[in-house]
């Protein structure tokens, strides 16, 4: 499948990774020059966009037929016209068991809530932030010696990325996702937060 994408940090460079060992046709779109996304597409030769400091994307950023639209640590908003150009799926990765911690700190929101038990949810990107239907959901415990950095790495970082491999099979296979809504009723927030309430 040719897909869009879009990410940064360790995690966007392994989506990369696992995406081109399945032989997908991959553009890249990164926030940053120096990230480890960025480099790891420009070795391989795909093609790059860096958004910098603008955390906004376009349809004039999304190359021309693409299957699906990627989304694994974007920290960016995709519009609906740039998702429109996805022909089957525009999904992306959320550290929580949506609707659960909509949010930047879902991880940290987790630890601070006390919450026994953590997961991470692929879901199809919309306007609302992390409001899209759920395509797979996974879950986890929370260990009593974790923080936030620990559960990602364990967990959470591993679980997104498995997700995100399997629903892109899907869409592959089936040519869809599974789309089930979030329930209105569970939903809660997080926000950022300060270093010192982290």
């Amino acid at each position: 499948m040719r897909i869009a994408l879009i990410g940064s940090r360790w995690f966007g460079a392994q989506m990369f990774r696992l995406l081109a060992e399945k032989g997908h046709d991959l553009s890249v779109i990164s926030l940053e020059e120096e990230d480890q996304l960025t480099k790891a597409a420009r070795a391989a030769s795909a093609p790059v966009l860096v958004l910098g400091r603008a955390r906004r994307v376009l349809a004039a950023d999304i190359p021309d037929e693409v299957d699906a639209i990627v989304a694994a640590h974007a920290h960016s908003f995709i519009t609906a016209e740039a998702r429109a150009r996805a022909s089957k799926a525009a999904i992306g990765y959320h550290p929580s068991l949506l609707p659960r911690h909509r949010g930047i700190a879902a991880v940290e929101w987790t630890m601070k809530c006390g919450d026994p038990i953590a997961g991470g949810s692929v879901y199809h990107l919309s306007d609302g932030m992390d409001e899209g239907p759920i395509a797979a959901q996974e879950w986890c415990f929370v260990y009593p010696d974790d923080d936030a950095g620990s559960l990602w790495r364990r967990a959470l970082a591993p679980m997104g990325l498995r997700l995100l491999v399997k629903v892109v099979d899907d869409i592959e296979t089936r040519g869809y996702a599974d789309a089930f809504e979030q329930d209105p009723k569970a939903v809660t927030y997080a926000p950022a937060l300060a270093a010192a309430e982290v």
